[in-house]
């Protein structure tokens, strides 16, 4: 295969999470840093900003470690699967793509990693008039105490018996959780990681009293 590189001897890389299959960069190499990301088995680009090499995570620590390397159809473009040690961007977000510009929300299926995104996209960059950002900016305490007066909210609703009053109440409930999470620049995949560890506890466990 003959990759096709542009006059400046470059070809886009978008990486990709493996697991989650979230887009997180789009990086340039040439085929120096292809050869050092294949050998290595992790991502090394071309920065254009500061016209050398640059491994990923050589500073921060955030190495992106390659599950694949795939060209596109007309060979100018490649698509990286990589397993990460942390954030993608340099401003702590997981994802380089997070400033929402167009969202179709009949269309848009609802996803809890796809809110996550948006309210970090609101604490990357406030919008006027907005809820979420206005929490951000008040920090931490405000939004422990929203956190505290929503859990407040369920329980009463939920001790009411009260079943759309507490799907309402957990709704909100998990929003200002989310909030939070992002507040602290905890990921959705570290939460989700904790559960499954307890999963596999959980389940090895009811093993051994099977026994």
């Amino acid at each position: 295969m003959a990759l096709k590189f542009d006059e400046k001897g470059l070809i886009p890389a978008i990486v990709q999470d493996e697991a989650s299959g979230q887009v997180l960069t789009l990086a340039y190499m040439n085929a120096e840093s292809l050869a050092i990301s294949i050998a290595e088995k992790r991502t090394c680009f071309w920065s254009r900003s500061r016209g050398k090499l640059w491994r990923k995570g050589e500073e921060s620590g955030n190495v992106q470690h390659i599950v694949s390397i795939t060209a596109d159809c007309d060979e100018d473009a490649l698509l990286i699967k990589v397993n990460k040690d942390g954030p993608a961007c340099h401003t702590g977000q997981e994802s380089c793509f997070f400033n929402q510009i167009y969202l179709d929300e009949a269309a848009q299926s609802f996803t809890l990693q796809g809110l996550y995104d948006l309210l970090a996209g609101r604490k990357a960059a406030p919008k006027e008039g907005s809820y979420t950002s206005y929490l951000f900016e008040k920090g931490l305490d405000k939004i422990l105490k929203k956190v505290g007066e929503e859990s407040t909210e369920v329980i009463i609703a939920a001790k009411a018996a009260d079943r759309a009053e507490t799907v309402y109440e957990v709704a909100d409930l998990c929003y200002h959780v989310l909030v939070l999470l992002v507040n602290a620049g905890i990921t959705l995949d570290e939460v989700k990681a904790e559960l499954a560890g307890r999963h596999i506890i959980d389940h090895k466990v009811k093993q051994e009293k099977m026994r």
